[in-house]
């Protein structure tokens, strides 16, 4: 059987040596090894399939690592890896200690630059370029951002200053696939639409200069007379020169999917001598059928059977889910409750709600552009309406100063659906949402809660669209776990009393289900209690006073343990005059790898097995 030609590539030299005739084919084994890995692993599938040619034409034209390529978020980056050198996606995507579904400089020369989050790129190229410039390295600075991405506000910055760098080694892609996760929103992409549908501009200006400078003697001359005429006429043909006003050479649309087109393209890019616009249209999705139907419900997945035809909506067993469903019946009793997402509609659950209030205008989507969303929601709340705002904790990073300085000075009344909050698994060190609690904790007139089951989520929200200032409601990716005998649904606390005043263990949201483990395969356990706190900000008075009645407390919590909640807990009983002995067990000041959930939680020694021996050996110590 012949050697399939995506294992001949072992590197983009060896790319650039395939004949034109074969790059079709290879760029059908790629998909299929990206579907076959993603189905495996989990991932971020559509995405990836849509800039396969691209990726591709990218490697067959420019020199990397010379030239050096910044993928924006980051997830399409797949095929880019297998280009250079990463072959084993199938056996180790998003595994720990594989391959990141990420760009890691740790990882690979080609990849310049980490990234995980979304409208970076263009700040990055530009800091990568105007070093390369101080430093006397050669080679062009390749950004590729999607249109989703550009709808950020980080990207408009960079978008502007990077256009200051007029030495030509910046090259701008626009991928431009209407989709960012959820489909694109908002003026700028009625803009982009608009170059879409006219390609007749580019078409002409070729032509035109093609014919004149065809001219014996005077084609130059003619050709530069007649750009300011093909200038005006582009006028007519696009409206607009935002691009090029911005001092953009625009490129563009070419056809995505076309590498003879992409390739002569990058080309001409790289042979100007000023800052490059190239716009690319793909298809998001672009090979499987389920995905290019549907490319919001198949941007990011659990492993899957390729052969399956459904749509991988949210699973109904997920607190997302459920969030999703409980914010729709609260807001079928109370009509100033409105929800707003930044591009995650699927993946929060917020799909229930827009389809059942998609008439009423009482859902919006406001794309990648999680500040905008924050200040926008503020806004709202100063009407007399309750915005809710779903939001994965590691992009609710991206609105502190909004939540600071839009929302905590006049108290304005906004909830926070705070998705993925705490360890997510394969996504990485970009991904964790392990560090909400602690910058949540510092804004004036914040609550926190942290639900452990699907009926505490639904609790907490209530209590939070009834509440004032910022409520945040913060809850795992996934399902429940099964709730410890003695559990109850609260939004407060609970205090499993052993009776014993020895040692007491404080904890809140998915995590006490490794410490409930834990207690219960203990020598003695049954003379340990436990404080497992739903409303964990602020800290509870009550709770606090129980605390200091014990011997030995232990804090543990799925956080980081600067800034978070045991910190804070510890600190206030030392304050009140509390001389027991204490420890924190949490998530010291560190990046998370990928890997299973189960896994970091071992490897943190978080799990039941570690926390037991932490216990046990805390008692000892205290004797």
């Amino acid at each position: 059987m012949d050697k399939s030609l995506l294992d001949r590539i072992t590197g983009p030299e060896a790319l650039k040596r395939l004949g034109p005739g074969n790059l079709e084919r290879l760029c059908k084994e790629i998909r299929d090894t990206l579907i076959e890995s993603v189905s495996q692993n989990g991932g971020h599938l559509a995405s990836n399939l849509g800039v396969v040619e691209l990726t591709v034409a990218l490697h067959r034209v420019f020199e990397s690592p010379a030239d050096q390529i910044v993928w924006d978020v980051g997830h399409q980056c797949y095929t880019h890896k297998l280009l250079t050198g990463r072959r084993d996606l199938s056996s180790a995507l998003r595994r720990a200690d594989g391959i990141s579904g990420f760009p890691r400089p740790s990882e690979s020369e080609h990849d310049p630059f980490v990234s995980g989050h979304a409208s970076t790129s263009l700040s990055v190229a530009g800091g990568i370029a105007r070093s390369k410039e101080l430093l006397g390295e050669k080679g062009h600075v390749i950004a590729v951002i999607g249109d989703g991405a550009l709808t950020g506000g980080m990207a408009f910055e960079g978008l502007n200053s990077l256009a200051q760098n007029k030495d030509g080694r910046v090259i701008v892609i626009l991928n431009d696939n209407e989709m960012s996760i959820s489909k694109n929103v908002g003026g700028f992409t009625k803009y982009l639409s608009r170059l879409r549908t006219n390609s007749s501009y580019y078409k002409l200006k070729d032509v035109t200069k093609s014919v004149l400078q065809s001219i014996p003697l005077m084609g130059d001359s003619l050709t530069s007379l007649a750009s300011g005429s093909v200038a005006q006429i582009k006028n007519l043909v696009y409206h607009s020169d935002f691009f090029e006003d911005l001092g953009y050479s625009y490129m563009g649309p070419v056809d995505g999917h076309d590498l003879s087109a992409l390739q002569d393209s990058l080309r001409r890019a790289r042979g100007l001598n000023r800052p490059v616009l190239l716009h690319v249209r793909t298809v998001k999705g672009k090979g499987y059928t389920y995905a290019e139907q549907n490319p919001g419900a198949w941007h990011g997945v659990a492993k899957f059977d390729p052969k399956y035809a459904g749509e991988p909506l949210p699973l109904a067993d997920s607190f997302s889910d459920v969030f999703g469903r409980r914010l729709t019946e609260l807001a079928e009793e109370n009509d100033r409750i409105v929800a707003v997402t930044a591009a995650m509609k699927y993946a929060t659950g917020l799909y229930h709600f827009s389809r059942r209030f998609k008439k009423s205008g009482r859902f919006f989507d406001v794309g990648i552009a999680e500040g905008h969303g924050i200040a926008f929601c503020a806004a709202m709340a100063s009407k007399g309406l309750v915005p809710v705002m779903a939001v994965y904790s590691t992009f609710l990073q991206r609105g502190y100063d909004q939540l600071l300085h839009d929302c905590a000075i006049d108290r304005r009344h906004i909830v926070l659906a705070v998705d993925r909050a705490g360890l997510v698994g394969e996504d990485g060190e970009t991904h964790q949402g392990i560090f909400d609690c602690a910058f949540l904790s510092t804004v004036p007139g914040a609550a926190i809660y942290s639900p452990v089951s699907y009926k505490e989520l639904e609790l907490c929200l209530g209590e939070a669209v009834a509440g004032e200032g910022i409520q945040a409601v913060r809850y795992p990716r996934g399902g429940q776990c099964e709730p410890d005998k003695f559990d109850r649904p609260t939004a407060a606390s609970i205090h499993i009393d052993s009776g014993s005043r020895e040692t007491l263990i404080v904890t809140y949201g998915r995590i006490f289900a490794q410490v409930a483990e834990a207690r219960r395969t203990l020598p003695g356990g049954d003379r340990v209690s436990i404080i497992r706190m739903t409303k964990i900000w602020p800290l509870d008075k009550g709770v606090l006073g129980i605390a200091a009645r014990y011997e030995r407390i232990i804090f543990v919590e799925e956080g980081i343990s600067a800034g978070g909640i045991g910190e804070h807990f510890l600190a206030r009983l030392s304050l009140g005059g509390y001389r027991g002995k204490t420890m924190l067990r949490a998530i010291e000041n560190r990046f998370v790898p990928q890997g299973t959930v189960a896994w970091q939680m071992k490897t943190l020694r978080l799990d039941a097995g570690s926390l037991a021996e932490d216990i046990t050996r805390f008692g000892r110590e205290g004797r």
